[in-house]
């Protein structure tokens, strides 16, 4: 059996290769909690007690993912038990107003995505 060729436009593709990496629910809501803290900087448990319907495994595995890309700073202090913070990086903050603008478009077209569906 001859392997698959891969298409160059299928690896150029931005939805693809970058956005696919944290386009999910759980990494667009952990991204835009962390840039609405007052100090940026959250524990896991101030993470999962605002995504309380996200359940600690999968928020470990989107945090790892976060961190894996470079959109989010994990920070480990030395300590027992030990303490641990997360940050958006200089990365995950340039993707900010980028969220803020797709939050707004969901505000906005709310009714017609989600309401007008459940009718």
């Amino acid at each position: 059996m001859a392997k698959q060729q891969i298409e160059p436009s299928y690896l150029a593709c931005p939805i693809r290769q970058v956005i696919s990496r944290f386009g999910d629910k759980w990494s667009l809501l952990v991204l835009y909690t962390l840039h609405c803290s007052e100090t940026g900087v959250l524990r896991f448990s101030e993470l999962h007690q605002s995504m309380a319907d996200c359940s600690q495994k999968m928020l470990s595995a989107t945090l790892k993912n976060l961190e894996q890309y470079h959109l989010i700073n994990r920070k480990v202090y030395p300590i027992v038990p030990p303490r641990v913070e997360y940050s958006l990086t200089e990365t995950g903050k340039s993707l900010m107003p980028s969220i803020r603008s797709l939050i707004e478009w969901a505000e906005l077209h709310f009714d017609d995505v989600v309401t007008k569906q459940l009718l």
